[in-house]
């Protein structure tokens, strides 16, 4: 589902400057910084600044539309669009390699044996060393 349909069912106001990140996310076709999507709003509307941004990016997470991590020191954002999606983050070198959503079955499982709870898991980064760096350490 859109951004803008999903906003528009929220009762939420669709502002030019709404618009236009949700766009610059969706057409991305993957992670996108923040920073990106701050250089790419301002080079097509001048005067939004930072804070605008930002209160945006949080009313489209809070709304459904993006999903948010963060990778390293920096916040990464998805379009909801691109489903559920899973990510093993080098802290060496930065590589990225996508997980498979298998995984994390046996772990649903044992929540809701033990716990009763039912975890979300639309979108995990987790960070560790790379087969190669490790080598690489040896």
């Amino acid at each position: 589902m859109s951004c803008v349909i999903t906003l528009k069912e929220k009762g939420l106001k669709l502002t030019p400057q709404r618009i236009l990140i949700a766009d610059i996310i969706h057409d991305a076709g993957g992670h996108i910084t923040a920073g990106e999507i701050i250089g790419r709003v301002q080079a097509k509307m001048p005067g939004v600044n930072k804070s605008t941004i930002y209160r945006t990016l949080d009313i489209l997470e809070k709304a459904g539309c993006v999903y948010k991590s963060e990778r390293g020191n920096e916040f990464v954002y998805h379009h909801d669009d691109e489903g559920q999606r899973h990510h093993l983050v080098c802290r060496r070198c930065g590589r990225t390699m996508d997980c498979d959503e298998e995984i994390f079955l046996p772990l649903r499982r044992a929540l809701v044996k033990k716990y009763d709870f039912r975890v979300d898991f639309k979108h995990m980064v987790m960070n560790g060393i790379c087969g190669e760096c490790k080598k690489e350490s040896k």
